[in-house]
Parts: structure tokens; C-alpha cells; sequence
């Protein structure tokens, strides 16, 4: 019995002792935190722009202590015919391992999209030190300056872009998209990818010379890319994705900007919160069709006019012109999708394949023909919400004086 036991603790010792074999020292390793994608300046080869983290450096040391730089991160770039390629070249120069797992997001140039990005999803989703929500953009601007760009609050460029993805569900400046959706939609028999938006904006950010303005290039959520396959074939802005975003994520707020009810002139903005969609396909006699349904209650954050809460009638008014803004722009997003770009970044085939299974695989194949066809019957329904402390209009004393 004893003979058996040690045996056991003796068998446990090695297993112990072999994990540890595999072991990498965080020293010996370059921390990947943003990788840009860009075409090589030779006809056919790609340039692979990776952002590496000087640790070091970036736990905010002010100058550069002796081995350092005084630089957070260290960018380099190489070139090759295949992102493989590109990447292998960097360890002729890295005195460091080029490890992934910490990488924060992937922004790649929209001339490389458009040509295709099946090979950067195909590349990125089998390294297995890549993680699987990991961000992925395009970008109107060369790729490796967009990663490199110091932007935000934070000390690293890529932890920066990744934190831009935070409060998108309050922004809705773009869709909040990670590798594993993208590979997801791409392998999709219906859906299609799309892709968050990356580009510059110039920002004032230095106090000291006020008088300058808006001085540097700052990284801003600017949309985003339809994609069609691994194709980009399309761009919507910001004031457009509110039309997709509905069908795909959950928004948790939003803004929408419609006349006063007393003034239809002057601007009054609302809050928009407790949103819900729901989209319910329906197949009759070989027609494919969408009832849809989108309803939000509504805060008044502020108004340009002498507003009264406690009118019922400017209450219905405002409900009313809510409800025709919010038609008008999801409205006109879906057609332009259906349109223009022929691309099922709205789920709509997810959706009826989920309903009906067995009618779905006489459509799958021709999906791309009839999206563009089918009929989506939108109900959007907008309700003030009761907790606002101004019920009466808020309005100059001075002016109330002149009037009377």
C-alpha cells in the first residue's frame, strides 16, 4: 500500500515539474498592444506595423533611465508577401519573442479591405496567442500612424483605441467589433461583417497656448465599414448607425435632436433610454417580409424653447416628432444597406434561418438576391418619461417682464 502511494506522489511531482517546461519570461518577450495593417510599398506585399510595449517605460517614468528610451511603447514595421512573412521578419531585429496575447486591437487601411481582408482573419484566428476579443477597425488613414498616434488618457496608443470601445453602447459612434465576430460573420451563410471606423480628428490638447486651437491629430470613432464577403464595399457615418445597431447590439442610450413642439425652429434635444427592438420575420407564400419594432422612453435634456411638461398636447406633439426622427433615420439606413450595398449587416438572414430552418435552405443560396427585396415594416413608439424635476417651461424673468 505504501509502494502504491509513493508511487502516486512521485507521478504528481512530474506532472508538476514538466508544466513548467513550457515556461516564457515575460523579459524575454515583446508585448504585442496594437497591430496595423497597411499595403507594402512593392506591388503585392503587405506592411505589418506592430506596437510594442517598453514596460519599463510605461509605468510613467519621466525620463529614460539607462536601456530606455523614455518612449511607452516601440513601433516597428516590416513588409513581406503575406502577414506571416511580414511578421517572421521582425524577429531579425526584435532582441525580443513578438508575443500576441496581449494585443489590444487590429486596424487595418481600407485599401487593404477593399481588396479583401480574408487573409488577415484567416492569420489572426489561428495564432493561438491571439485572444478572440480582440478589437478589429478599419481606417481611412494609414494604419501604422493611426497605432501610433498617442490619443486619450493613457500612456499606450493601443490600450487607448481598445478603451474607445468602452462606452460605445452610450455613443453609438461605431459598432463594437471584435475578431471572433467578424470571423463569425464571414463564415456566416447570411451575414456579413462589419467593422468599427477609425480616423482622425484635430483636438486642442496642450493648455499652455490657448490661443492656437485645435492643434494634433486625435483617433475618433468614425462609423464604420460594410463589408461584403471579406470585401469593403461601403462606409456609414456616425448619424447613420443608428439604423444598424438596433437590429445587432444592445444600446443602452442615445441622443436625438428634433424642433419644439411650440417652436419647430428652435432645437430640443432628448435622451433616449430603456430602448428595446425586436425584429420578427414572416413567410407566406413564398415572400419573405419583417415586422419590426423599436420603442424608447424619452428625456428632455434640453430645450431651446419654452417647453411645458405638464401640456399634454406639446407632450404628444414632441412623442410624435421623436418617433418620425427615429423612423426616418433607421429608415433610410436599412435602405441604403439594402440598396446600395447589398450586404446583410443586419441579420436579417440569421433571423429567418432561426425561425424557419427548413425553408432557409431553399434561400440560402440566393439570400444575396432576395435581401435587397424584402419588406421591413418598422413601428417605432417614444414615451416621456415622468421623473423629470422641470415640468414648467425655463424661461428669462426679463423676458416674461417685457412680455407682459
Amino acid at each position: 500500500m505504501k509502494k502504491i502511494i509513493l508511487f502516486h506522489v512521485l507521478l504528481a511531482m512530474l506532472l508538476l515539474l514538466g508544466a513548467c517546461s513550457g515556461k516564457r519570461e515575460i523579459s524575454d518577450l515583446a508585448l504585442v498592444m496594437a497591430v496595423g495593417i497597411d499595403k507594402g510599398e512593392k506591388e503585392g506585399t503587405v506592411k505589418v506595423t506592430a506596437q510594442v510595449a517598453r514596460p519599463a517605460d510605461a509605468r510613467g517614468q519621466t525620463g529614460a533611465p539607462s536601456g530606455q528610451s523614455g518612449e511607452a511603447v516601440w513601433s516597428v514595421e516590416t513588409e513581406g508577401e503575406s502577414i506571416f512573412e511580414a511578421i517572421r521578419q521582425m524577429s531579425s531585429f526584435s532582441s525580443r519573442r513578438v508575443f500576441w496575447a496581449h494585443n489590444f486591437i487590429i486596424v487595418i487601411n481600407e485599401g487593404v479591405a477593399k481588396e479583401g481582408i480574408g487573409d488577415v482573419i484567416d492569420f489572426f484566428t489561428r495564432n493561438p496567442e491571439l485572444r478572440m476579443r480582440t478589437w478589429v477597425a478599419v481606417t481611412p488613414q494609414t494604419a501604422s500612424e493611426v497605432i501610433s498616434t498617442v490619443t486619450s488618457l493613457e500612456l499606450i496608443p493601443g490600450e487607448a483605441l481598445a478603451k474607445l470601445f468602452r462606452y460605445t453602447t452610450i455613443s453609438n459612434q461605431a459598432p463594437r467589433t471584435v475578431i471572433m465576430d467578424v470571423l463569425s460573420a464571414y463564415l456566416s451563410e447570411s451575414t456579413e461583417p462589419l467593422l468599427a471606423r477609425l480616423d482622425f480628428e484635430k483636438s486642442k490638447i496642450d493648455s499652455k497656448a490657448p490661443d492656437k486651437g485645435a492643434q494634433a491629430n486625435q483617433v475618433v470613432l468614425a462609423g464604420a465599414g460594410v463589408f461584403k464577403e471579406d470585401k469593403l464595399v461601403g462606409i456609414l457615418k456616425p448619424e447613420e448607425l443608428r439604423g444598424v445597431l438596433i437590429f445587432t447590439e444592445k444600446i443602452d442610450s442615445g441622443v436625438a435632436v428634433v424642433g419644439c413642439p411650440v417652436n419647430s425652429n428652435a432645437p430640443l434635444s432628448v435622451e433616449l433610454t430603456n430602448q428595446s427592438f425586436e425584429v420578427k420575420p414572416k413567410y407566406k407564400d413564398g415572400n419573405i417580409s419583417y415586422d419590426a419594432a423599436f420603442q424608447a422612453k424619452i428625456r428632455v435634456v434640453e430645450a431651446g424653447c419654452a417647453l411645458d411638461l405638464s401640456d399634454e398636447k406639446q407632450v404628444k406633439k414632441l412623442e410624435s416628432s421623436v418617433e418620425k426622427e427615429l423612423s426616418s433615420q433607421i429608415n433610410t439606413t436599412v435602405t441604403k444597406i439594402q440598396k446600395d450595398y447589398k450586404s446583410d449587416v443586419l441579420e436579417l438572414g440569421k433571423v429567418f434561418q432561426n425561425k424557419y430552418p427548413y425553408e432557409w435552405k431553399h434561400y440560402a443560396s440566393s439570400w444575396e438576391d432576395i435581401f435587397p427585396e424584402v419588406k421591413i415594416n418598422l413601428q417605432v413608439t417614444a414615451k416621456l418619461e415622468s421623473g423629470s424635476l422641470l415640468y414648467k417651461p425655463t424661461t428669462s424673468g426679463k423676458k416674461e417682464k417685457e412680455e407682459k
